[in-house]
């Protein structure tokens, strides 16, 4: 049995940006908060945890003083640093710069679309962390669309920006331009620039794994794919892979391998979401490899 990692697999630039800082502020300090999951994965959290880092929520924040935050790489809406001024709390800002730029944007359109009086579209999931700081730049006004459902909320006779979440499907975004172009159509007769705006702003280190995924789907047997279950990109990333190769397997970490999935004469492929760290499909590979090898001690 042949079995590779997929060197595109890993984390992304902001999230191993901020594992980084947590880690360098951990040397120094027994303690550090940490607003929400630092990463989607459940191994990873837990690893830090064991070093010091303490998940707090945003109520947990607003009873805290006098300590050290880190904020992730999903960024965080402005009465976050509003409650870290008031409460003397040092903020450890790991929000990526992807992120940062998009929320500045998100705000110069919030701006815009006030005079105008328009609407900022936000395609991504409700209640995800870098959504919560994009909406914060709107007042809470933003419009967050995922579903066709959703675009009800819309009220396609007045002006239209749309942005998107950094991690959201690039396929899914220009599906959602289209049919909000159509409705804006159907609603006026025309569509000039005045009438919508729409900013592709997925990360193309995100993005560009789609078909760096779908190739190595194709190349291989089987496809062990290693992923937080919580992890958005991870259920999204599992989906390409499905899709190119049946014999594709979500799990998040080696306990949840059947063997029943492997042949002895299989090329089988790891691979893994943005959240997800090296050394866990390190660790899935050994566990391969020592399934192999009791295997042989078997039939021999």
């Amino acid at each position: 049995m042949e079995v590779t990692i997929d060197k595109n697999s890993g984390y992304c630039f902001g999230v191993e940006f901020a594992i980084k800082m947590a880690e360098d502020e951990m040397e120094g300090s027994d303690r550090l908060y940490c607003l929400g999951d630092i990463v989607h994965n459940d191994m990873e959290v837990k690893r830090l945890s064991e070093k010091g880092l303490v998940v707090i929520n945003r109520d947990q924040l607003q009873q805290l003083n006098d300590c050290k935050v880190l904020i992730r790489a999903h960024g965080e809406p402005p009465e976050t640093y509003r409650t870290a001024i008031e409460n003397n709390i040092e903020l450890i800002d790991a929000s990526c710069p992807v992120v940062l730029k998009l929320q500045h944007r998100v705000k110069t359109a919030f701006d815009k679309m006030e005079k105008e009086k328009g609407q900022i579209v936000i395609y991504g999931k409700k209640g995800h962390a870098e959504v919560i700081g994009l909406t914060g730049q709107t007042l809470e006004k933003a419009i967050v669309v995922m579903e066709d459902k959703d675009l009800e909320k819309i009220d396609f006779s007045k002006p239209v920006t749309l942005f998107s979440q950094t991690t959201k499907s690039t396929k899914g975004f220009y599906e959602l331009k289209s049919k909000i172009e159509e409705k804006i159509k159907a609603e006026k007769g025309t569509l000039n620039e005045l009438d919508f705006n729409a900013n592709d702003s997925i990360c193309r280190q995100v993005s560009n794994r789609e078909p760096q995924l779908s190739k190595y789907a194709y190349e291989n047997d089987v496809i062990i794919f290693v992923s937080g279950k919580k992890s958005s990109n991870g259920k999204a990333l599992f989906q390409v892979c499905k899709g190119v190769n049946e014999r594709s397997y979500f799990v998040e970490n080696e306990t949840e391998i059947d063997p029943n999935w492997l042949n002895s004469d299989d090329k089988v492929g790891i691979c893994g979401a943005t959240s997800t760290p090296m050394w866990l499909m390190e660790q899935v590979m050994q566990h391969l490899k020592s399934m192999e090898e009791n295997l042989i001690l078997e039939n021999n």
